[in-house]
């Protein structure tokens, strides 16, 4: 048998893989998913799309086995199928766009670096900051995320209660504040916002579902 048999069906294969990914809403399904599972209905909630695009969107990726779904009562809950490999597909897709794609460089550029231009806190050294209790962690994604899991010891603070809730944070340590990911933006806005109050802040060079899929400590708990 010619080898190119057995490959060619195992890149036919990984080619849906590909194209279910070739989609920002997808994509961005994905992103929610990677925080706790959720029904059609979240999803759609969250994306801002029509019931029937997300429910299609759903569907694409659950054939190319990017998502599984659970039966809770009537209600049918999506969550990542092995979870830490598809954030770390996605982790890699992102690598790989911020050096060859120029459209990326430039939102990079226009949004994210106008906001905060310095370099963000890696997981090995907030690890070691915790390790020495020089940081107080921030999580700044809805509390549902939050209470799925959570890095140790941080506090939840949604962006949209952040200005009403600074007197719970020190001004004495520095505060390092993460979200979804590395492009979703409520970190970005939240370390703004704190350096306007003259705390320090800085933000994770990432985001919860990756600091999971490193295989480092999470928490469950209720907000904090």
């Amino acid at each position: 048998m010619s080898s190119a048999g057995p490959k060619q069906a195992i890149y036919e294969s990984l080619s849906e893989v590909a194209q279910a990914l070739g989609h920002a809403n997808r994509l961005e399904l994905l992103e929610h998913l990677a925080q706790r599972e959720r029904s059609v209905e979240e999803l759609t909630a969250l994306s801002g799309m029509s019931f029937a695009n997300t429910s299609r969107h759903l569907q694409i990726l659950r054939r190319a086995r990017l998502v599984d779904t659970a039966r809770n009562g009537k209600r049918v809950l999506y969550r990542l199928s092995n979870g830490d490999e598809v954030v770390g597909l996605m982790k890699a897709l992102g690598r790989v766009g911020e050096r060859n794609v120029a459209e990326v460089n430039r939102v990079l550029t226009d949004y994210f670096c106008a906001r905060d231009s310095m370099e963000a806190v890696s997981r090995a050294e907030l690890v070691a900051r915790l390790g020495d209790g020089l940081v107080t962690v921030l999580d700044v994604r809805p509390e549902d995320e939050f209470s799925q899991g959570h890095l140790p010891g941080a506090r939840n603070i949604p962006l949209a209660q952040l200005d009403r809730r600074l007197k719970e944070l020190p001004k004495s340590t520095e505060i390092v504040a993460y979200c979804r990911g590395p492009y979703c933006v409520l970190a970005f806005e939240a370390v703004a916002a704190l350096r306007a109050k003259g705390f320090k802040a800085a933000r994770l060079e990432d985001g919860f579902p990756e600091w999971r899929a490193a295989g480092l400590t999470v928490e469950t708990s209720t907000a904090a």
